[in-house]
């Protein structure tokens, strides 16, 4: 996963905050790289009306605080890309949600837009500058580049997703990561197409220029020589090319005076990197121990394996299946467990949108009373069109929800109060089932492995007994005495001659 520096999104010139917002969330929501809209998630905020709650934040924060904006600043956003083939949309959308929720603490709305038109699928993630209860709002800090990177990277590995190793400013394209060559820029298409038409070796620089502009570009004589193409931003000149394609070393090629050699990139002999601590420790494991680390580790798998069997003593578990049953029960537990959590985090952040909502509704009610009585006036419209805007987002959510009757401020707080106190009870219990999962697992696998080795030491021992029988068998054949246990085989040896 690659991330960029936290981008600040300015007000532009000559358009209002309103509007800028919309334009700049209307680009990340836009259905052709969201497939129609089906990746985009959002928190604490209605993803259809983004830009008006983000707006009516602004105007809230002023009405408490006393303060205005010092900056220009309406929004953040951070771009996020993954590497081709490692992840699906889905998983992308709910890597962004993650990532933002854990950098902003849960004290910023945001939405993660989802764009899937690049071969590299990539986040937008816009979130407002603005707290969630209006009072504070974000500053960006010396060092945020190296913070969100590192907090990316550890979403990453959670998610065993790769990450761009030793990463400094500037060192590596997002091509290079991925392993291709990076698109060539403008003067080496003009060098490649100079180069091919001084190959069919043009009798004079007219026809030189001639075979240039067959190969698409526009030729320009004056002062100087200059080339321009389609996609082009610029006219470019031949002495902004480098050494070998000024227009005299040019004309000397065509003469026949001079040698032309193709400009190559230059190739840098790869750094030597040196090793990681990680790979130190994964070469020191696969490698030989020593008899000092193989009785340490005796002693370890001594222990564990009396604590699994003192474990199956206890609940005195009839087989193995039983043992496997009661760790996979624990690990379902935690599941559900935060199955309960994600849905009352989810219910948590609809009431703090919808009494947000109900509360904008009731400010603006009268205008937009008014508004109607007007005739939907122009004029009125322009004069009241934040509180108009805010009235219709609110009364878009109302809708979207289907609801009949608007619950009051005052239930909404106390459900959710009662859910955060449940959260918290959920969740001081999933730790606790998240840790007895990790023990009944290793309890399962010891057992599993107890086992194996013992029906392994049971086929070595028939394979040992066989072994001995098939070696006292031939023995036996090879035996010179008779099977009397006479003694007529030694000729030298007479019956009772023992002296």
């Amino acid at each position: 996963m690659a991330t960029t520096r936290i981008i600040p999104m300015h007000v532009n010139k000559g358009k209002t905050i309103a509007q800028c917002l919309t334009e700049r969330t209307d680009y990340a929501k836009n259905p052709d790289k969201t497939e129609d809209g089906e990746y985009i998630s959002a928190y604490a905020c209605d993803a259809k009306t983004a830009d008006s709650e983000f707006l009516l934040s602004k105007r809230q924060y002023r009405q408490l605080t006393g303060r205005e904006q010092a900056s220009d600043v309406i929004a953040y956003q951070i771009r996020q890309s993954f590497k081709p083939g490692e992840v699906t949309p889905e998983e992308a959308n709910q890597l962004g949600y993650e990532f933002a929720r854990r950098f902003t603490k849960g004290d910023h709305a945001f939405i993660v837009c989802t764009h899937t038109d690049k071969q590299h699928i990539h986040n937008h993630i816009i979130w407002n500058s603005t707290t969630l209860d209006c009072t504070r709002k974000f500053r960006n800090f010396w060092g945020s580049t190296e913070a969100v990177r590192k907090l990316s990277d550890l979403v990453c590995m959670e998610h065993r997703l790769s990450v761009i190793e030793n990463p400094k400013p500037y060192s590596k394209s997002y091509n290079k990561w991925l392993g291709g060559k990076a698109k060539p820029c403008q003067r080496d298409l003009l060098r490649a197409a100079i180069d091919a038409a001084l190959a069919k070796k043009p009798k004079d620089f007219e026809e030189f220029l001639k075979l240039v502009e067959a190969a698409g570009y526009t030729v320009k004589c004056g002062r100087h020589v200059t080339f321009m193409r389609d996609g082009q931003p610029q006219n470019i000149r031949l002495r902004s090319l480098g050494e070998g394609y000024s227009e005299e070393e040019l004309r000397a090629v065509i003469l026949g005076t001079r040698v032309h050699t193709p400009r190559r990139k230059k190739r840098y002999p790869s750094k030597v990197s040196r090793p990681t601590l990680i790979s130190q420790i994964e070469a020191k494991i696969g490698n030989g121990k020593g008899a000092a680390y193989d009785q340490k580790l005796k002693v370890v798998k001594l222990k564990t394996m009396a604590e699994t069997l003192l474990f199956i003593q206890k609940h005195d578990f009839a087989d193995f299946d039983a043992l496997a049953d009661y760790a996979d029960a624990a690990s379902s537990r935690t599941k559900e467990l935060t199955a309960k959590i994600k849905a009352a985090e989810s219910r948590m952040a609809e009431i703090a949108v919808l009494k947000t909502h109900i509360i904008n509704y009731a400010k603006t009610r009268d205008i937009y009373t008014a508004y109607r009585k007007a005739g939907y006036s122009r004029k009125y419209y322009d004069a009241h069109e934040s509180d108009i805007t805010i009235h219709k987002a609110a009364k878009k959510a109302f809708d979207d929800l289907a609801l009949k009757k608007l619950p009051t401020v005052k239930s909404l707080q106390a459900e959710y109060s009662d859910l955060l106190v449940q959260k918290k009870l959920d969740y001081a219990e999933l730790s606790k089932a998240r840790d007895e999962a990790k023990r009944l697992q290793i309890y399962k696998a010891n057992a599993e492995m107890l086992l194996r080795t013992d029906a392994d030491d049971q086929r070595q021992t028939r394979e040992h007994q066989q072994k001995n029988s098939t070696a006292t068998q031939g023995a036996a054949e090879r035996e010179p005495f008779d099977q009397s246990g006479g003694w007529e085989s030694f000729p030298n040896k007479q019956q009772g001659d023992f002296r």
